[in-house]
């Protein structure tokens, strides 16, 4: 567990030291997958699908808010659509319209959620949604979350249905009967409404539990949002018989489980064994808080220290008065010199200078 945590802290240290660089990097990736996803589902417009286009609109994305990278999204998916049909377009913009009304009222901070969903569903793991938005945001996202659904829902039927939306007649009656059939496929989709249910309320219940002042209540809204998550799917397929895929919602509920403890292991992560109670008053109240510690453990940080050797003294000039006291200490450094050697002459001799006041002490 110290590991972990140790892991933990050094993650956070380097996000906070580099942030301005993790964040359009992060951005620029959430930006490219949002754009290969929509061009891989509905690839209407061949221009738009090329990989340097995507790379383009993903690095302009990372140099703005996350809001720009939903209003880019949607100018892609019309853009897709456009290529389609006329009619399409018009209603699914007039939708999208709707939509951004109600997600920029009451939850413009929940551009995450409102990508991620649609994003969720195609890797078949949607059920991670409705339980980490209620671990870390706020009951407005059942609107975000449901406006994520019915996108994602509405560009599946429209990529189904390609070819009976297809523009083939200019006649005002087949505009028309396009429009009706768009719209009542929307509105007659049980399993969109199945999930937008089911999302809303496993976001409030977990919101609730969360709240709660027990311990382990993270815990406690994470595996009864799964189970309501479960339990309201499947009374819907049982009222309206949406055919869900049972085994799929299972495994799907136990993945958003796994996501859900990884993403309480960075952000609530407490210890209730060292949990303190504290009374205290003041003129008008009095106050009963209980303070829950945090799991943290302090990094050790290298310290590099650099030992500078002594540096040598130059050496002296070779006269200089002696201390007559000492006349060793201020005695200049000996010098030995070899003489050359001559060809066939081994011998060498060495030369030694003796300072002047040593020669007069041994005389």
């Amino acid at each position: 567990m110290t590991y972990l945590l140790m892991i933990r802290e050094r993650i956070k240290s380097f996000y906070s030291r580099y942030e301005g660089f993790c964040n359009p990097a992060l951005k620029f990736i959430l930006a490219f997958i949002a754009f290969r996803m929509i061009n891989k589902n509905i690839n209407f417009a061949a221009v738009l699908t090329s990989l340097p286009i995507t790379l383009i609109l993903s690095l302009l994305c990372s140099f703005f808010p996350m809001n720009f990278i939903l209003v880019m999204s949607v100018l892609v998916i019309l853009l897709h659509l456009y290529a389609l049909s006329l009619e399409t377009v018009m209603i699914t913009g007039v939708i999208f319209l709707i939509m951004f009304l109600m997600y920029f009222r009451f939850s413009p901070k929940d551009t995450i959620l409102l990508i991620m969903t649609p994003l969720c569903f195609v890797l078949k793991i949607p059920y991670v949604i409705p339980i980490c938005a209620g671990l870390v945001a706020a009951p407005t996202s059942v609107i975000s979350t449901g406006c994520g659904v019915v996108t994602y829902h509405l560009l599946h039927y429209i990529a189904g249905n390609s070819s009976a939306l297809m523009t083939q007649e200019d006649e005002p009656a087949f505009a028309l009967e396009k429009l009706r059939v768009l719209i009542d496929a929307l509105m007659s989709n049980r399993e969109m409404q199945v999930e937008v249910a089911a999302f809303a309320i496993t976001i409030l219940v977990v919101y609730i539990i969360r709240r709660l002042p027990v311990d382990h209540c993270w815990t406690i809204a994470m595996i009864t949002g799964m189970l309501i998550d479960i339990v309201v799917i499947l009374v819907g397929d049982l009222r309206f018989e949406t055919r869900i895929s049972i085994v799929g919602l299972i495994i799907g509920s136990i993945m958003a489980l796994v996501v859900a403890i990884i993403l309480k292991f960075f952000i609530f992560n407490v210890d209730y064994s060292r949990t303190e109670r504290v009374q205290f008053e003041d003129d008008e109240y009095y106050y009963y808080v209980k303070a829950v510690p945090k799991n943290t453990v302090a990094l050790t940080e290298k310290k590099v220290k650099k030992i500078k050797g002594s540096e040598k003294a130059p050496a002296a000039a070779e006269e200089t008065d002696l201390d007559p006291d000492n006349p060793l200490k201020d005695a200049p450094e000996y010098r030995l010199r070899r003489s050359g050697s001559t060809a066939g002459n081994k011998n060498r001799t060495r030369r030694i200078r003796i300072p002047e006041g040593i020669k007069d002490n041994k005389t």
